[in-house]
């Protein structure tokens, strides 16, 4: 029985091959239409937020009554990689993360088990904690935030403004989440005038039950009669803050309004814990999100329509202004990787048309948008979106998918030189290399295998890179042997034989293929030199890899926004926070460089950008979002802030970075201490800091713990205390009243509900001398001062606490100067670390942190896969070879292409990272792609009856011409990609890896083949 030929039949079904080809291309521009659209692609966020307030409680209380049973609890949770939380007074944060294993479809019950975990102990925490409260939402991304700003316009009437525009956000399709920015709590606050009260004698506590009691909603129970139920109701809820005002309250006998003894006044939170501000002025924000799924232009036209009609509806003096704008940097992103893919295209016709000529490099060109748009096709089948990772995929992809195109066409084009009818070309092909090309493409898809099935937030992140080169190239095959062929026989014209070198005419007789056939020769002659000066230069190659090429995790961001921290002592007020922040806002206000400035005070920005670090609310730190002109002034505006923070703000820790990719890391470089003792940590901490600043690479050296608080500690005299009838907890709920305030009732003003909070007047809560004379009431309803009963000093206490894994651990970080790769410093530094970790006392520990423990992780996340990928590649070779030899003949060739990576690496002075290193595995692939279809030539020439030397020689010579052509598209496709911030090292490490391999594979494999059958010159 006749084998099935694809590409005959393809020739003898033209009508149906025909409507294929017209059907998938409309169908593939349908499904470019309809692909969403994003700047990164989606992952799974492995981490939550757990939050636990114990008001009045010290960082030492917080740790050992809550933190630390919390974290024991946690540490029971079986997809548990750490634990790591920071303990403040009054409150603890505990940040929960998942092992990077842990599959997306099975953190959503993780976070479950979290949540029930904690329930269980609930009853062991203390009594008047709140909490704990979570947030398994910390990935989400709010690609779109508005700043609203008004000119003489009221805080409250701004409110609205926004709340207004969020109702008719959230009534958007593709819109999953609004949130409001830096909303300020309304309170109403009763300041109390001390003297007045104690000449009344009242009890306070009884006066303010009494206004709970006037202002409660009870229920007043219902009358049922024969046809109705009837509910009853009780007036007496407070109505307006002038009914408050007036509200009549009785005391010793006397009744009098609560206006006579405090002052009531509507007014927002004091002090401030956290804000928003945007070009100098106070501001709203609305951050927004889109659903999972959703396309990201469509949403930002739709947006774009709502403002618009917004604009329009408020009044004048109100102001949106767009603080980030994620379709806008998408459609710029998605444009500029279209113009790349369209330069690379138009590189890989040129090559096809210079080498293969006119109409044989139409077969090709046209081979190219049918892959691509069955591509495109199969993504819009597999959800797979357009973003960084995919499209800078489809541009790797394209110098390889027309691979096999260009060995049918070539093999077809050269039968036909040797006189065939175009059926036998066309068909021929597929007989001869369809089998070996189908192998070589397998390969090269396997070698993509750890990037698809790496378990790590790495692999997650750039898992459509195997996804999306995986398709095309099985795409392109099928192209290959079932369209190109079809095209081939349609448009290429038959010859006459060429008499002139016999009846079919030897097309390898030119001067060029003679020399290179004795250039072949001559390797094989003198085999033991060539293997030798390969095997030198593959070694001298790892050794200048290890001395000369810098290590790097993820490339910084090419977009145009500059991150500002500020970081105050820990003590810092919000005032004090805010002031710094006004100062910088003011130095920066007229630089033609920035367009916006965007600031956070009392915590860092919503998420706006997947991979941001995205910081938590402290009232010692504010964030600067800082929009530029382009790129280029990015880095001029990086430099001037520096020098503003090193020349003009002593009191703030300044830090100006780029944005990332990547997943976040934080400071590039880091080093964990772990102990017992914080003392101890504080101390070793120091010795750490000095071995870094030592280092001529690194840039603000400090650790997270900062600087420990002043505290006044308020020392009872029990028995004072017991005479006049005061305990120790009634004294500090008087003092919370009198300085901070205490809720004493609600006011309910219509859909929202304000705390009424009592509190002393601003000058006696401002005052640090006026603790002691504070008056406190006591049982008999007179007031004594504090000092009465207690008394008052300064005592040190930590401000902040960080632990990992239920041990206190303080980070020593670092920035790295520019030019220079994080990883490179940690490696330099990490010796020193472990020597210093030997004289530690037992308890104590040195961890790596930073990019270089998540570079690690991720690249042990791939070699975890990597034997998986090395059983696919050598059953393929198997299958294909049917020999162990031959197999490990192909394998060997994989590694060469190092020398040329490293080559080009130092030459370009390109880093070697996360995708950098994704490039190199996938080389491998295309280099034993290449090599697998010489040696099966050289098997099918010797089965033919072929000199084994022949066999050699001349299967090289006649596999040059497609082997150089394939190589010459794929480097040369990736000429568009050397100018991206991301894609740029990966593409240079390929260009450079597979020029040098393919002249190998040319030169080496041959001699090797020759040595290792021992291949001898015919006599």
């Amino acid at each position: 029985m006749k084998r099935l030929n694809l590409s005959e039949w393809a020739i003898r079904h033209a009508s149906l091959v025909r409507y294929l080809m017209i059907i998938l291309l409309i169908g593939g521009v349908w499904a470019y239409g309809k692909l969403g659209q994003k700047e990164d692609p989606e992952f799974t966020f492995k981490a939550m937020l757990v939050r636990v307030v114990w008001p009045g409680a010290s960082t030492d209380d917080m740790q050992l009554q809550v933190t630390d049973r919390v974290e024991k609890k946690l540490m029971e949770h079986p997809d548990l990689d750490f634990v790591k939380s920071y303990t403040k007074p009054g409150e603890t944060v505990l940040i929960v993360n998942l092992k990077e294993s842990v599959a997306p479809k099975d953190v959503a019950n993780a976070w479950y088990q979290v949540r029930k975990k904690l329930s269980d102990i609930r009853q062991q925490l203390p009594s008047d904690i709140r909490g704990p409260f979570f947030n398994d939402e910390f990935g989400d991304t709010f690609g779109n935030i508005y700043a609203f700003t008004g000119d003489g316009l009221g805080y409250e009437d701004l409110r609205r403004y926004v709340e207004y525009v969020k109702r008719e956000a959230l009534r958007l399709p593709d819109v999953a989440k609004v949130e409001v920015v830096g909303e300020q709590d309304e309170k109403l606050y009763l300041t109390l005038d001390t003297a007045r009260l104690a000449s009344l004698g009242m009890d306070v506590q009884q006066l303010w039950q009494a206004l709970a009691a006037q202002n409660a909603i009870t229920p007043a129970g219902a009358i049922d009669t024969a046809t109705d139920h009837v509910p009853v109701r009780v007036t007496g809820a407070l109505q307006s803050v002038d009914a408050l005002r007036n509200a009549l309250l009785s005391a010793n006998g006397r009744t009098f309004r609560l206006g006579d003894v405090a002052e009531v006044r509507r007014g927002y939170a004091e002090p401030l814990g956290f804000a928003m501000r945007f070009d100098g002025k106070p501001a709203l924000g609305l951050a927004i999100s889109m659903k999972k799924g959703g396309d990201v232009i469509k949403l930002g036209d739709t947006l774009n329509a709502l403002m618009d009609k917004v604009r329009s509806e408020l009044p004048v003096g109100v102001m949106i202004d767009a603080v980030s704008d994620q379709p806008r940097v998408v459609k710029s992103s998605v444009n500029e990787f279209m113009k790349s893919l369209v330069e690379a295209v138009v590189i890989v016709l040129g090559v096809s048309f210079v080498s293969l000529g006119m109409r044989t490099g139409i077969v090709v060109a046209l081979s190219i948008p049918l892959v691509l748009a069955i591509t495109f096709l199969a993504m819009y089948f597999f959800n797979i979106e357009l973003q960084r990772i995919s499209l800078g995929s489809l541009i790797i992809a394209l110098g390889l998918l027309v691979d096999d195109a260009i060995i049918a066409v070539e093999m077809m084009a050269l039968k036909l030189e040797q006189g065939w009818n175009r059926l036998n070309a066309a068909t021929y092909a597929y007989t001869s290399t369809a089998f070996p090309m189908l192998t070589g493409t397998l390969i090269t898809a396997a070698t993509f295998l750890p990037v698809g099935f790496a378990k790590s937030n790495a692999g997650e992140y750039t898992f459509s890179l195997f996804a999306v080169v995986g398709l095309a190239l099985v795409i392109s095959w099928f192209v290959a042997v079932l369209f190109t062929p079809f095209i081939g026989h349609w448009l290429l014209p038959e010859h006459q034989p060429n008499t002139e070198h016999g009846a079919h005419g030897d097309v390898y007789d030119k001067p060029f293929y003679v020399r290179f056939r004795r250039l072949v020769e001559w390797c094989l002659d003198h085999r033991k030199t060539v293997l030798t000066a390969t095997l030198t230069a593959f070694v001298l190659s790892l050794v200048c890899f290890k001395l000369f090429v810098q290590q790097q995790f993820f490339p910084a961001s090419s977009r145009v926004e500059l991150l500002v921290d500020f970081w105050l002592p820990q003590s810092a007020s919000y005032q004090a926070t805010e002031t710094e922040v006004k100062r910088l806002e003011t130095l920066l206000k007229n630089d033609e460089r920035i367009v916006s400035i965007t600031s956070y005070v009392g915590g860092g920005s919503p998420r706006f950008y997947l991979p941001l670090d995205q910081q938590q609310q402290h009232l010692n730190y504010a964030q600067m979002m800082i929009m530029t002109r382009d790129e280029q002034v990015r880095d001029e505006v990086k430099h001037k802030i520096a020098e503003l923070f090193d020349q003009g703000f002593p009191a703030v820790r300044g830090r100006v970075i780029r944005l990332e990719n990547g997943p976040p890391v934080g400071y590039p470089v880091q080093f964990r201490l772990l102990g017992p003792d914080p003392g101890q940590l504080r101390a070793i901490g120091q010795r750490m800091e000095a071995m870094l600043r030592e280092h001529p690479a690194t840039r603000q050296v400090n650790n997270d713990w900062g600087e420990q608080l002043r505290v006044m500690r308020v020392t009872v005299d029990q028995d004072k205390a017991r005479a006049l009838g005061v305990s120790s907890q009634s004294l500090a709920r008087q003092l919370q009243m009198l300085l901070s305030g205490s809720v004493v009732t609600e006011y309910r003003d219509a859909d929202r509900t304000l705390e009424v909070v009592a509190r002393l007047g601003a000058d006696e809560r401002a005052s640090l001398e006026r603790l002691p004379n504070l008056m406190i009431q006591t049982a008999s309803g007179r007031f004594v001062p504090v000092a009465q009963l207690a008394g008052v000093e300064y005592k040190p206490e930590e401000s902040i606490v960080w632990r990992r894994n239920r041990l206190p651990t303080l980070t020593v970080r670092a920035d790295v100067a520019d030019g220079v790769q994080a990883a490179d410093v940690s490696i330099a530094l990490w010796p020193k670390m472990q020597a210093l970790e030997k004289t530690l006392p037992p308890g104590y520990h040195i961890e790596l942190g930073g990019s270089l423990e998540s570079s690690k992780k991720s690249q042990d996340a791939i070699g975890a896969v990597q034997p998986l990928m090395l059983v696919v590649v050598i059953s393929l070779l198997m299958f294909q070879l049917h020999s162990f030899q031959r197999t490990l003949l192909v394998l060997l060739t994989a590694p060469l292409g190092m020398i040329g990576v490293t080559l080009t690496l130092i030459l370009f002075a390109a880093p070697f990272g996360f995708v950098a290193m994704l490039g190199v595995i996938a080389l491998a692939g295309m280099i034993m792609r290449n090599s697998v279809i010489l040696v099966d030539q050289i098997e099918h020439d010797i089965r033919e009856g072929i000199d084994r030397w022949e066999a050699v020689v001349g299967s090289t010579v006649r596999r040059f011409r497609p082997i150089m052509l394939t190589a010459a598209a794929a480097i040369l496709a990736m000429i568009p990609l050397t100018r991206s911030t991301f894609w740029g090292p990966m593409a240079v490490a390929i260009m450079g890896g597979l020029l040098v391999a393919t002249v190998l594979t040319l030169l080496f494999l041959p001699a090797l083949y020759a040595a290792w059958f021992k291949v001898k010159r015919p006599a």
